[in-house]
């Protein structure tokens, strides 16, 4: 296949790539986990170019940080504008507009028709951390129910959530208290014989009984679900689960959290993935894209329960930078004005097709899945054998990138293959990307 965007002048690693490696292994702890082996120079849209000028399509958008691609124009223009007028006061010793502005716009958006309050941090995981925090505030209660699968973050009480144990939570603990895990439907690997409905009505029953045997529920703070899993493999629930959810946390008075760190801002089709469920969450968590690149990380709820904390309990130094809040304001404008939430829904429909061909050639895919333009492929030993093949999904990584393709992995038993490309990809770099990613395929499987 002759390549119009990924181009590869050297091998990869290239050589001046190989030197920053010696350095980053020397300088830098090898906990920090690298997907790929070379060093960015430049990036644009959903083309990346490394230090020694090989240039790679980007399926991976920097964990699904960069919705709206690379150094967007209307980002940059931002923050430049920004940066001469001042970069940082901190909110809670000047205020500045743009906070103001980015919260309003945010609550218009979100989910539910009451009045809303947002709140502004640095990362997903302090996002989380302080909805929890306002949660419990507002409660009264202490228990946090999270689910099977979940990835919440990285700090300690995000860490406690997640449920991955290696390579998040090993050798990490004590963990925090009060944190509980329910079953979240995982519908590839249902109990054979049984439909999904069955199915659904089965992990529903196993909610209910788990607030039984594991936790009173008056004791709930708030559940906390991602609309659709990310690290946890790209797992869709069904709409029965998640509104037997919403309606069991209304009649208990537990907040209904919707993690939306990484399915926000138009990656399903939506501007927040819940919207797919048709209920409406207390309190909604957003980062990555948000910001198309510049940390800022928010939590948006129920007037009454944010403004239920005093007056200094939430908040921070860099919390809702003036760069982020400029950043996330011209995100909003990129996604409305090129109309980014229908462009997902397209990109998922062409990227799922694309996988359905995969599929039906190489056996070692299980199963795809996705929601609007964040699609995956779960691949196990064969069509008749569900084993994680998590071997090969880091051979397929390996290929890609050597090829010119950024891919990352998800997944509890790490073998699936999800795509974050960004949502401004043009129709040619998908396909290119596609096409290189099934030659990746065909090296592993077939050795071709």
């Amino acid at each position: 296949m002759e390549k119009k965007f990924a181009k590869q002048k050297t091998s990869i690693p290239g050589p001046q790539s190989l030197d920053l490696l010696a350095k980053r292994e020397q300088y830098v702890p090898r906990g920090i986990s690298n997907n790929c082996t070379s060093f960015v120079k430049s990036a644009n849209g959903a083309i990346v170019e490394d230090v020694d000028g090989n240039t790679y399509i980007d399926f991976a958008g920097a964990i699904g940080t960069l919705n709206v691609g690379h150094s967007h124009p209307s980002v940059v223009s931002a923050l430049q504008d920004q940066l001469q007028q001042f970069i940082h006061t901190g909110f809670n010793v000047m205020m500045y507009e743009s906070y103001i502005q980015l919260a309003q716009r945010l609550c218009e958006l979100a989910p539910g028709d009451f009045s809303k309050q947002a709140a502004f941090f640095n990362s997903g995981a302090e996002a989380v951390e302080n909805a929890v925090k306002i949660a419990r505030k507002y409660t009264k209660r202490q228990g946090i129910v999270a689910f099977t699968r979940g990835f919440h973050g990285r700090t300690l009480l995000a860490m406690t959530m997640t449920s991955k144990v290696k390579p998040y939570k090993f050798g990490f603990g004590p963990f925090a208290p009060e944190i509980y895990k329910a079953p979240f439907p995982y519908v590839f690997r249902r109990p054979d014989g049984m439909n999904e409905a069955q199915y659904s009505a089965m992990l529903i029953e196993q909610f209910e009984q788990f607030l039984l045997a594991e936790v009173a529920p008056e004791t709930i703070a708030a559940v906390v679900m991602e609309p659709v899993q990310g690290e946890g493999g790209f797992i869709v629930p069904s709409i029965d689960f998640v509104k037997r959810v919403r309606e069991i946390c209304t009649q208990y008075g537990i907040l209904f959290i919707a993690d939306e760190i990484q399915t926000g801002f138009a990656r399903t089709g939506k501007y927040f993935a819940i919207e797919h469920f048709g209920v409406v969450p207390d309190i909604v968590t957003v980062s990555k894209s948000m910001g198309a690149g510049v940390p800022i990380s928010g939590v948006i709820g129920r007037t009454e329960i944010m403004d239920s904390s005093d007056i200094g309990e939430i908040g921070g130094t860099y919390c809702g930078s003036p760069l982020g809040c400029r950043a996330a304001l011209a995100v909003l404008d990129i996604i409305e004005e090129e109309k980014l939430n229908e462009r997902a829904t397209k990109l998922g429909e062409k990227v799922r097709e694309k996988m359905a061909a995969l599929a039906a050639r190489f056996e070692q895919i299980g199963d795809v899945r996705g929601l609007g333009a964040m699609n995956a492929m779960e691949i196990v030993m064969g069509r008749n054998d569900k084993t994680p093949n998590k071997a090969a999904v880091g051979k397929i990584i390996k290929e890609a990138g050597e090829r010119g393709l950024l891919l990352l992995s998800a997944g509890l038993y790490s073998n699936v293959i999800r795509i974050l490309m960004p949502i401004t990809i043009t129709d040619d770099q998908l396909e290119e990307g596609m096409e290189i990613l099934e030659e990746a395929m065909a090296a592993v499987f077939t050795g071709s």
